[in-house]
């Protein structure tokens, strides 16, 4: 029986035990932890496999994107269930990749953010009213499912020193200029301990490609500004053909202080943004099973390619 449930919302707590059970069922995972929430909530990172080369896939950077965790949490299962029956996934043999390739997955970057819109927090608590505060200077976004930021509302994927001046003019001029449910840059790039963690752990390791995952368009963001990494391109192009999805470049007015912006711009490799499924944020569940297989070819080939 499956241990990664698609048809509820996801929440913090259900994601770790997730993990537990996995890592209880597969003793070849490897968990640590790379940092904390604003609320406390620790920062899960996945390794599958053992080798030299590494890659690294985020998901839910954004509260309301985080079907995309689904995504990444089923990916590690069906990878553990392919290694274990020595079968393949998407026409690869899943054991040669895990004596090849390390992939690294941060299945949910913004933990507290994705409790307030799965509905994890009680509508009476703290937490809950804290986040109401910043909502009420925002009255044209939805509340809760407008919701983006972490917990101080902040826009985790706004906080990286890649161009992050520019993007606060952007969004300043916006109207973005305190708190917000979105597109609020913060006062500083990695001020938040969320992205801090991320950025961290990105500098610790030697990795060829990263994916980070939103939602939504069905779209694959490939560059960054007038730098185009080595291979950047050919690879976003198979991403494409494998999953249907085209390959593009960011609107300028959100092309500044991401995370695959900071990394394209200091290590000159292939980064990408993918964004998922197709609609209004948060996406339903139901198109669960539609993402998942547009995408698990993506997931395979950036261990491939």
């Amino acid at each position: 029986m499956a241990i990664i449930q698609t048809n509820n919302n996801y929440t913090y707590e259900i994601m770790k035990s997730h993990i537990y059970e996995l890592n209880i069922t597969y003793p070849f995972l490897q968990v640590q932890n790379i940092g904390f929430s604003v609320l406390g909530k620790q920062l899960p990172i996945i390794r599958l496999g053992r080798g030299e080369k590494e890659v690294f896939y985020s998901a839910s950077f954004h509260a309301n994107e985080w079907i995309t965790s689904v995504v990444l949490m089923k990916f590690i299962e069906d990878y553990c269930i392919a290694y274990t029956n020595n079968s393949n996934l998407f026409g690869y043999n899943v054991r040669n990749l895990f004596s090849t390739v390390s992939i690294y997955i941060m299945p949910m970057v913004n933990p507290d953010g994705v409790n307030l819109v799965t509905g994890a927090y009680n509508l009476n608590s703290s937490i809950y009213r804290s986040f109401q505060s910043i909502a009420k200077n925002y009255p044209s976004i939805p509340f809760p499912n407008g919701w983006k930021a972490n917990f101080k509302g902040v826009d985790l994927n706004l906080q990286f020193p890649a161009g992050w001046e520019q993007a606060r003019r952007i969004k300043y001029s916006q109207g973005f200029t305190s708190p917000a449910p979105r597109d609020f840059v913060g006062y500083g790039p990695l001020t938040e301990p969320e992205s801090l963690a991320i950025y961290n752990f990105t500098l610790s390791h030697n990795f060829r490609l990263v994916i980070s995952y939103h939602t939504q368009g069905q779209e694959i963001y490939w560059n960054f500004q007038n730098i185009n990494p080595p291979r950047g391109f050919a690879i976003g192009t198979r991403f494409a053909n494998a999953s249907g999805y085209t390959l593009s470049n960011v609107p300028f007015n959100s092309s500044f202080a991401g995370y695959k912006d900071w990394f394209i711009q200091d290590y000159n490799r292939p980064g990408y943004t993918i964004e998922a499924g197709i609609g209004q944020n948060p996406l339903p569940i139901s198109q669960f099973n539609e993402i998942y297989n547009d995408n698990i070819g993506i997931l395979i080939l950036g261990a491939v390619l």
